[in-house]
């Protein structure tokens, strides 16, 4: 019998999805992707998940859909109590994996800890998280401390022109066309 060794870890761990509940008794599972096309998640390999404070790599067998969902098969899982104890891991890559954009788009986690300035110079805050509301996306951003306006949070829309005037990622900074007020 092979002893499975401790996996290297990501060098730039980027969370793309979770594993689900058992599929079956043979060892599928489902599994929820947070990829804009949810079955790009499975064109970043290797997979890395975390296991008592530990990396562990692991591959593939197969995917496909069922119903609503996609299930995988993750190699040395052959039981349903296997596949249970990989309930709710969640599913990383290394980041270097992912592919160069071209200019004007950009990668959530490249926003995430953002400085939001507006156009006339007053600071917003940082980003703290995106949502995608189907139409544009939308930047949560945690006002700073002590902000004239009383905000603790703006939701801004990520329309590039219309409000997002510059996105910096050399220097962390996005400028927008916002009133701080709102």
């Amino acid at each position: 019998m092979s002893k499975q060794l401790p996996a290297q870890a990501p060098a730039n761990p980027l969370i793309l999805g979770k594993m689900g509940a058992p599929y079956g008794i043979r060892g599928w599972l489902k599994v929820f992707s947070s990829t804009e096309d949810a079955e790009s998640i499975f064109d970043y390999q290797p997979w890395f998940i975390q296991r008592a404070g530990h990396w562990q790599q692991i591959e593939l067998e197969g995917w496909k859909h069922h119903n609503q969902d996609m299930i995988i098969k993750v190699n040395g899982i052959d039981d349903r109590d296997a596949a249970a104890r990989l309930t709710n891991a969640e599913i990383v890559v290394d980041s270097t994996q992912l592919p160069e954009l071209n200019d004007g788009n950009y990668y959530w986690k490249d926003l995430m800890g953002c400085q939001v300035v507006t156009v006339q110079g007053y600071a917003l805050g940082k980003v703290i998280d995106l949502m995608e509301t189907g139409s544009n996306d939308v930047l949560v951003v945690k006002a700073n401390l002590k902000d004239a306006f009383g905000a603790k949070e703006r939701l801004i829309p990520f329309l590039e022109q219309q409000v997002i005037k510059n996105v910096d990622l050399a220097t962390g900074t996005i400028e927008v066309d916002w009133d701080p007020g709102f």
